[in-house]
């Protein structure tokens, strides 16, 4: 084999889950015959310089090791290049992993599946979403569910997951309609009051919330999700529904399917793939093609 292969790291990063997992990863990929050079970041910013001068520099193919946040941070640096994306996912969520068919919290067979990809079909081509200068993979989140993103990012203590259990609990208390204007592929302009808008290029988020179940990323649109005015009561009894995707049947959801959408709204801050988008308004549209990812099955696999 001639191609190289670079792995990016994060090493601090999930308690340092992701250099742990890089190690039997970089094993495998080695074993199938592949010269791989390791690349760690000293953070995010210094990871995505590294991520994108490997890119620059002709890598063969940049395999990402940890969770959705470094699969993120992966793509501003693949998307529309041509290089290949591998991703050996061990985070806490890995919604882009499981909407995709890779291996998850298992290193060696995520970089077996790379590897076995690279020698035969190349990479199955992906849509990703654009909004501004941010790609994303799987679903940009705004109203209710951005703002316990943003509460719990702003919250000191406590650590972990239950930071962001003390900011939903936060903005429950604070729950109140909010008004957007919504444009689908360039048409009419429509105004409604809402609770949320999730955007998904894949169906999922947050760990396997299924806001958008049904989207697919491969068919050049998104699939789009809003849930109307809610009581405090109708919101908690929609949201354990959303693991299941049997949301979308309640009275308070309808769904859309557009290859662009602009949104606006005051005072509001979307996400992206969990991380931070910036503030409304914004336009994303969906890229058909833009990410080639290595490893992951065929839209007929298991039928």
């Amino acid at each position: 084999m001639t191609c190289d292969i670079t792995v990016i790291v994060n090493p601090t990063a999930g308690r340092g889950r992701g250099a742990r997992a890089a190690r039997p990863a970089v094993q495998a990929l080695r074993r199938a015959g592949f010269a791989v050079r390791t690349v760690r970041g000293a953070d995010g910013a210094d990871a995505l310089r590294r991520a994108r001068e490997a890119v620059a520099g002709g890598t063969g193919a940049l395999v990402a090791v940890g969770g959705d946040g470094m699969v993120s941070l992966a793509l501003q640096a693949v998307a529309g290049t041509g290089t290949p994306l591998g991703v050996i996912a061990v985070g806490g969520g890995n919604d882009f992993a499981r909407a995709t068919g890779l291996p998850v919290h298992d290193p060696a067979a995520a970089a077996r599946a790379v590897a076995g990809s690279l020698k035969g079909d190349g990479g199955r081509e992906l849509d990703l979403g654009r909004a501004g200068d941010i790609w994303f993979g799987t679903v940009l989140a705004s109203g209710f569910d951005s703002r316990v993103n943003e509460r719990g990012n702003r919250m000191r203590r406590p650590s972990g997951r239950l930071r962001y259990d003390l900011a939903l609990l936060a903005e429950l208390a604070a729950l109140r309609p909010i008004r957007y204007r919504m444009r689908l592929d360039g048409g009419p302009e429509r105004e409604f009051e809402a609770t949320l808008v999730a955007v998904g290029n894949a169906d999922s988020y947050g760990g396997g919330m299924r806001i958008c179940a049904g989207a697919a990323l491969d068919d050049g649109l998104f699939d789009i999700t809003v849930v109307g005015p809610c009581t405090r009561t109708t919101l908690l009894t929609v949201f354990p529904r959303v693991y299941r995707g049997s949301h979308l049947g309640h009275r308070a959801v309808t769904t859309h399917r557009a290859a662009s959408v602009s949104l606006a709204a005051e005072g509001l801050t979307a996400y992206a793939d969990g991380e931070r988008l910036g503030p409304l308004p914004l336009t994303a549209r969906a890229v058909p093609g833009a990410l080639r990812l290595l490893g992951a099955p065929g839209p007929d696999a298991g039928r």
